[in-house]
């Protein structure tokens, strides 16, 4: 049976947390902003914490190692 790789673009995009839950990057904050009105650019400052759901499957899935 083949060892089962970790997905490298999902490792360089997320974090585990010490609970184990997934820290990702929030999306829409690299151009065009002038677009966006000030309150968009405040609440996506920063990280967010990905859904339960998909948390299992990106964990389950692509980092079957963790962040390796």
């Amino acid at each position: 049976m083949p060892k089962m790789k970790t997905k490298k673009a999902a490792a360089k995009r997320f974090k585990i947390t010490a609970t184990g839950k997934l820290k990702h990057g929030v999306a829409g904050k690299r151009h065009r902003l002038i677009s966006h009105n000030g309150k968009y650019i405040r609440q996506n400052r920063g990280t967010s914490v990905a859904a339960k759901a998909d948390t299992a499957r990106v964990l389950k899935k692509f980092l079957p190692n963790g962040l390796n």
